[in-house]
């Protein structure tokens, strides 16, 4: 993909409209202005604007379960809360480098579309097989109602897309480079110590 710096552009482009005016607010025509690519270039490519999502997305979860998989196989050997560790500083420091689209994408999820549920089908479902496993392998015997399980896995996702459903509430705070990765340790440690509390409950 980044071999090719024009398709690149109209993706890059795309994603920063997608994310300041959402898909449907967004035209063909903005993107082409964006990128200073031809309208017929967005055409030759993607086909049409549906197309350039689509690709988009794909590329997006495609990268992100698999460093989501390289994560978990290089802590195989480690303990299970140590691995679901590892996994969230994956999921956060992604999510962050690719923060505009990554809002784009989960305020799409909170809607009901036809978006939704292809994309439910394909990679949210394998996302929540793989967190759900991490996480319940650390609660182990110390909650043994499901209902508490089910609870707490829900706090967990929760965590993990709030500051993107609500960037609002931190754009004031993450500017620049540092700052992103200044935000990525500390609610990382965060989500951290809400592990330790439960395992210690």
């Amino acid at each position: 993909m980044k071999n090719n710096p024009s398709k690149q552009k109209v993706i890059d482009a795309a994603s920063s409209l997608f994310f300041q005016k959402g898909f449907h607010g967004t035209s063909v025509r903005d993107i082409a202005d964006k990128a200073c690519v031809n309208v017929s270039l967005i055409s030759y490519y993607f086909k049409s604007k549906q197309g350039l999502l689509e690709h988009g997305v794909t590329q997006y979860y495609e990268t992100y379960l698999k460093t989501i998989e390289d994560t978990l196989q290089q802590s195989e050997h480690d303990t299970e809360l140590s691995r679901l560790k590892k996994l969230i500083e994956t999921i956060i420091q992604y999510r962050q480098n690719n923060h505009q689209f990554s809002c784009f994408i989960l305020r799409e999820l909170s809607l009901d579309s036809v978006f939704v549920r292809e994309m439910a089908v394909t990679y949210i479902a394998k996302e929540n097989y793989y967190i759900s496993n991490a996480f319940f392998a650390i609660l182990g015997k110390h909650k043994k109602q499901e209902l508490d399980r089910q609870f707490l896995l829900m706090q967990l996702k929760g965590m993990l897309i709030t500051p993107y459903i609500l960037q609002n509430e931190w754009k004031n705070q993450v500017i620049g480079e540092h700052s992103h990765q200044m935000f990525v340790r500390k609610y990382v440690q965060t989500i951290h110590e809400w592990l330790d509390f439960i395992v210690a409950d």
